[in-house]
């Protein structure tokens, strides 16, 4: 029998946690299935959350965070995506790239870009928490690296990066 203090145990994912996995999930779920973000909405918060499936017992989730990360990740998708594709390396365009990662990816970027209640060092380390989720590769550095450089990019004060000064003024 093993002693229980000897073995550490898991940390319990918090709520946001949680709900950053489902909207991966979901967003995986939705581009394999063409499914649209208010029925992954509403089977995700009926079947996955907080539930066990097939004998993996699925994360409790901030049910309101996830839906706006998954609702935003979808509607913002044309602002995201050419924030990826100039953070990825050249000659690998977010397309080229296999879907769990598009996902992870589209994900954190919206939080980078449009939640800015969510500081971006910590968005940035949890969608590379959820990359290791599904990766145990170069896949999650990736995540890191690119998230960096869009994070970088639209909230540049939070990394020390004196902000682009503004037009002159006349006179």
């Amino acid at each position: 029998m093993t002693d229980p203090a000897a073995t550490p145990a898991q940390p319990k994912p918090n709520a946001r946690t949680g709900a950053r996995l489902a909207v991966v999930q979901a967003l995986y779920e939705m581009e394999i299935s063409d499914k649209g973000v208010i029925e992954a909405l509403a089977e995700f918060e009926a079947f996955w959350i907080g539930q066990e499936v097939d004998g993996v017992v699925h994360p409790p989730a901030e049910i309101a965070f996830f839906r706006d990360v998954l609702r935003g990740a979808v509607e913002e998708q044309r602002a995201i995506d050419p924030k990826l594709d100039t953070a990825l390396a050249k000659g690998w365009p977010l397309r080229r790239l296999e879907a769990v990662l598009r996902a992870i990816l589209r994900a954190g970027a919206y939080e980078l870009m449009f939640r800015r209640d969510v500081p971006a060092r910590a968005a940035i380390s949890q969608y590379v928490e959820v990359a290791y989720s599904f990766y145990g590769g170069d896949e999650p550095g990736m995540v890191n690296a690119v998230l960096d450089r869009v994070g970088r990019e639209v909230r540049s004060t939070e990394f020390g990066i004196p902000a682009a000064p503004g037009p002159a003024k006349k006179g």
